[in-house]
């Protein structure tokens, strides 16, 4: 037995009764970057077991720096690495054997990728009716559908950068979110193809796109048009349903994030810091005046809370009952008490997946828990190196060791570490 197997054994042993529903689906994941592995990794995370297929040389988010030198540890742990030339025709024979076994293959890679392989969804489904295709790209099929796509791209495009910077300046999210969405709306459809299955026992292909996911998002945004008849201007300039929703500075100029979104909250709020002018105003007493009061109501509000110390500040809020947050970073997470005390933090290997400074670290697991004990979904294999599981997964399919062999010397597989 390796040593990197046993690894994984251990991180079975430890893991705290996970919650693992989809236990026994079988998955080839063909992508890169962060939709198809952000879809990979919900399935891999619910105990799928998700083979990630990586090309010769291993996927090339392993090897992304700035920004996304995180990607590949983030979205890839809980699954096998089978590394194969799909050039050769030999690496094509493999898959054809393998998806016979499986139940989703999710793709990711360029519009007509799958198909010049020779492994998109009309050859594979030759190999297995039952099978379900999950295809993210970047538009549904339609005028568009042929066009790269990346989440930026579809931000602007759809309106969700207008409406997140102020006016004239365009801003994207501060996260991958239209990736991760479409991988969200992805893998909802192919559980839903699943579920179809057992009725028919048909596969189908199923179909997730970046820009439609994008302009889902700014459904509401239409809607509030429609009902207005006036154009939705920018988050920042917007006109909004509360009186306080907003950021104020304390005394140190610490900023706080305060939201007073009913009646009873601005009564307990003016009560637990002794704003009775306010309170007693005949002009403040809903939600409704207070908004149209915003011009003054605001900057008195900023005045008195930048004479309050912030612990204070945060004290009363939490007396009164009312929404706050601080204005938090990131790297705050890592001492979520909220995060840490529900096992909302995965501890991943940085080194197993791309160049790094560090060893490890936490970061969130799914936003989610199964049943009355709240079970999370947890770490039973770190981010893979690339093909540190072929041999494993051709063994585990029926092929013998003079195969397998053969496929290593021609260079049809590959195994071990992964150099950087």
């Amino acid at each position: 037995m390796t040593d990197t197997h046993k690894n994984d054994m251990a991180d079975d042993a430890h893991a705290n009764t996970p919650a693992r529903p989809l236990e026994g689906l079988r998955v080839l994941e063909f992508s890169h970057t962060v939709m198809g592995p952000c879809a990979g990794l919900l399935l891999a995370d619910l105990g799928a077991d998700v083979v990630k297929i990586e090309p010769p040389g291993g996927d090339k988010t392993r090897q992304l720096t700035g920004f996304a030198a995180g990607f590949f540890a983030t979205f890839n742990r809980n699954k096998r690495s089978l590394l194969l030339d799909l050039k050769k025709a030999e690496g094509r024979e493999i898959i054809y054997e393998l998806v016979a076994d499986a139940d989703i293959v999710l793709d990711n890679y360029g519009p007509t990728t799958m198909d010049r392989l020779g492994c998109g969804w009309q050859t594979l489904k030759s190999y297995n009716p039952g099978l379900v295709y999950l295809s993210l790209k970047g538009y549904l099929s339609g005028p568009w559908q042929s066009r790269a796509a990346l989440d930026e791209v579809v931000q602007f495009q759809s309106g969700l950068a207008y409406m997140t910077g102020p006016p004239g300046q365009p801003l994207r999210a501060g996260a991958s979110i239209i990736d991760i969405l479409g991988a969200v709306f992805g893998v909802t459809g192919a559980l839903a193809a699943l579920r179809e299955r057992d009725a028919t026992g048909s596969g189908q292909r199923v179909d997730s796109a970046l820009f439609e996911s994008a302009a889902f998002l700014m459904a509401p945004h239409m809607t509030g048009s429609a009902a207005t008849g006036t154009q939705v201007p920018p988050m920042p300039a917007r006109v909004g349903a509360w009186g306080i929703y907003d950021v104020f500075n304390a005394a140190d100029g610490t900023p706080l994030f305060i939201g007073v979104t009913s009646d009873p909250q601005w009564q307990r709020f003016c009560a637990r810091f002794d704003l009775q002018d306010l309170l007693a105003d005949d002009n403040l007493v809903n939600n409704a005046q207070r908004t149209a009061a915003r011009e003054w109501l605001i900057p008195a509000l900023s005045e008195f809370c930048s004479s309050v110390v912030y612990d204070d500040l945060l004290q009363g809020c939490i007396d009164a009952d009312v929404s706050w947050s601080p204005v938090g970073r990131p790297e705050d997470l890592w001492q979520s008490e909220q995060l840490i005390e529900t096992g909302g933090l995965i501890d991943v290997a940085l080194a197993t997946a791309c160049a790094s400074i560090a060893d490890r670290t936490g970061v969130p697991g799914l936003p989610l828990s199964f049943g009355d004990n709240f079970k999370r979904s947890a770490l039973h294999r770190q981010p893979p190196q690339a093909g540190q599981h072929s041999v494993e997964v051709l063994q585990q399919a029926g092929f013998d060791h003079d195969r397998i062999e053969a496929l290593i010397r021609d260079k049809i597989i590959g195994q071990g570490k992964y150099e950087g």
